[in-house]
């Protein structure tokens, strides 16, 4: 018997209120189905809020916190909500963090950024480099771990050059957003949605690629236009904030080799063979696991493990809301109201108002189960991550930017993040609508 058997019934009150609610309550919501309803909105509250008030817990802490609820108050076993857990996606998504922590501890992506601000470019041509290198490594590593890399590289170096670090920081995440798009390995959200959905990467490929590079040069436009008067050079003095960046990996020919030959093998596995994708991760970064030089604990320690237990948190807890049969109850209501999410432009416009709201991988897992048409995968994977440049809050590759910033000196707020956010979202959800429109899927 679980904990809501045993609870009393509901009292009267509630009761006479329930059939006055928009679908029928009473057959819907018992004790069991109140408890995991409940439990729900406290968890996607908390990822609107990044926290739940007065308690130290950040997303990944509220979607544990409301996983141990479903299995304390017994709706699910532990088994259950271990089943609950897509093992495929897990293990996808970890394997790329170590592949791309092999690529920042050999050096890398700091190299790279410190070559391409020395070259002796134009603003505007160093602001298309910048653009066209962190969305091609953000289509193949984490986009996460590209900008944690790269951030604080390019705001000194760009200080150091005595220019303004801030559209070229913002040029950093929004082209990080866009790059990973491209692939179902570009991003946490499109791993799920490639995976749960078994999307051919090739297929994905064909399909994301033109609207993502057409996104890439409108926010070339969007941030040069601004710029064509020289606006991007600062004053002298600006060169002072540039800080010292330590700790930054030193290039490492042999691991940088190692990395990028087992990104390239995997990337012609994904396009050329059947091989899981998850089991062929798996195996690369055991590969690269195997090192004489380069410590195991200093790969693990760039993994990114809340948010996998963020991914964990939300499987069970979601699970449990289908489960209860309460998800296909919202939908038809929402269909009885004008609200289907089977067709495109609701679906597309549900996943951007959600991606920004409660941020785009647990927006992604709550529209998963709406995922039943051809076009929904590819769709549910561009819109989620472009909707992500709006606000701040809207990726986690932005706040890991602002962040760095703001250890160069640098502040970037939500304004100056908007001013470039809002109509870079725009005009890239544009190109990508009319794509879909021009090619159905």
């Amino acid at each position: 018997m679980t904990i809501a058997e045993k609870l009393p019934p509901l009292p009267d009150w509630l009761a006479d209120l329930l059939p006055h609610l928009p679908f029928d309550w009473p057959a819907v919501l018992d004790v069991d189905r109140t408890l995991i309803l409940a439990i729900f909105v406290v968890v996607y509250a908390g990822m609107i809020l990044g926290g739940l008030p007065r308690l130290m817990l950040d997303r990944a802490g509220v979607a544990l916190l409301g996983a141990i609820a479903v299995i304390g108050l017994g709706e699910m076993s532990p088994a259950q909500a271990a089943a609950a857990i897509h093992l495929p996606t897990m293990l996808l998504l970890f394997s790329f963090m170590v592949i791309s922590a092999q690529m920042r501890l050999g050096g890398f992506y700091s190299t790279i950024t410190r070559f391409i601000v020395a070259l002796r470019l134009s603003p505007l041509v160093l602001l298309a480099m910048v653009i066209l290198i962190a969305g091609a490594l953000s289509a193949v590593f984490s986009n996460d771990i590209v900008c944690l890399a790269m951030a604080p590289v390019l705001a000194e170096a760009c200080l150091r050059r005595r220019l303004d670090p801030v559209p070229y920081l913002l040029a950093l995440a929004c082209a990080s957003n866009i790059g990973s798009a491209a692939t179902l390995i570009g991003n946490p959200q499109n791993m799920l949605i490639g995976e749960v959905l078994s999307l051919s990467f090739a297929g994905y490929l064909n399909i994301a690629l033109p609207p993502v590079l057409l996104g890439l040069v409108a926010l070339w436009a969007l941030l040069a236009w601004p710029a064509r008067h020289g606006v991007l050079l600062v004053d002298p003095e600006a060169a002072q904030l540039a800080s010292m960046i330590r700790d930054v990996p030193r290039f490492d020919a042999w691991q940088t080799f190692k990395g990028l030959a087992v990104a390239t093998a995997l990337m012609l596995i994904f396009l050329l063979t059947d091989w899981p994708r998850d089991v062929a991760a798996l195996v690369a970064a055991g590969v690269l696991l195997l090192s004489q030089k380069l410590h195991s604990s200093k790969v693990m320690g760039l993994v990114d493990w809340p948010l996998l237990i963020l991914f964990m948190g939300l499987f069970v807890v979601n699970h449990a809301l289908q489960d209860s049969g309460l998800t296909q109850h919202a939908m038809t209501w929402l269909g009885t109201q004008g609200l289907d999410l089977g067709d495109p432009a609701t679906l597309f416009g549900t996943t951007l108002v959600l991606s920004n709201l409660v941020s785009n991988v647990p927006a992604v897992m709550l529209l998963l189960p709406a995922a039943t048409e051809p076009w929904a995968g590819p769709m549910l994977a561009l819109v989620s991550t472009l909707a992500g440049n709006l606000l701040i809050v809207g990726s986690i590759a932005n706040i890991i930017v602002v962040d760095a910033a703001r250890q160069c000196g640098i502040k970037i707020d939500w304004k100056q993040h908007a001013r470039v956010g809002l109509p870079v979202t725009l005009v890239t959800l544009a190109i990508t609508a009319a794509y879909l429109v021009w090619r159905p899927l």
